[in-house]
């Protein structure tokens, strides 16, 4: 069974974990950076994405997550965590971790108060429709032509992909849908192979 890494830093960690499980998957807490050499794929969660990245810093992660990426393992960021894998943060270059070309805008829905849900289709998942939760989310204002867009939601992307790096502005964790951590598993389980990830339709339940 491939095991798959949840930065436990801060935020939603937990729910990652949860849905990893549930899908079948080896999920583990990472908390070291040591602990990234056991494992073959990394959720980074949504939470407070300064806090994370501070954190981050503080417990030497930011090289070894570099280096984890480089190796084409497959990561993963939602909400807060698709803000720190972002080259550009409201127009501004960030090195901290710089592994997907875009551009995203931290709160650009607002308050807590004004965050939303609703039921979008993914044609990439097939049907049914999956329920697309935003709470105080970012928008990815824009990508380079290397970002493959997989979801979008009020003409903005919401959900993208470059090479092993796979970015979403709202929590699938927090819902009881798991197929787009299926579609993560599935990158993780074709990089091991040394292959492509393909854009199939996910299995979990």
């Amino acid at each position: 069974m491939t095991a798959i890494g949840v930065l436990a830093l801060q935020g939603a960690f937990r729910e990652h974990v949860f849905m990893l499980r549930k899908c079948g998957a080896d999920a583990r807490e990472i908390r070291i950076p040591g602990e990234l050499d056991r494992v073959s794929g990394l959720i980074v969660p949504g939470g407070e994405s300064t806090t994370i990245s501070k954190l981050m810093v503080e417990y030497g992660f930011p090289e070894k997550i570099r280096e984890f990426s480089n190796r084409g393992n497959p990561i993963f960021g939602t909400c807060a965590g698709a803000i720190v894998l972002s080259r550009r943060s409201g127009g501004k270059r960030q090195d901290l971790l710089d592994l997907i070309d875009t551009d995203i805008e931290r709160n650009a829905y607002g308050r807590q108060a004004d965050s939303r849900e609703l039921d979008l289709p993914m044609p990439f998942l097939g049907p049914p429709a999956f329920r697309v939760i935003f709470i105080r989310a970012p928008i990815i204002r824009s990508l380079d032509e290397a970002v493959l867009p997989l979801a979008v939601y009020n003409n903005t992307v919401i959900l993208a992909r470059q090479k092993n790096i796979l970015v979403a502005t709202f929590h699938p964790e927090l819902t009881t849908d798991g197929r787009i951590h299926e579609y993560f598993l599935r990158m993780v389980e074709d990089a091991s192979q040394g292959l492509p990830a393909e854009q199939e339709k996910a299995k979990c339940p």
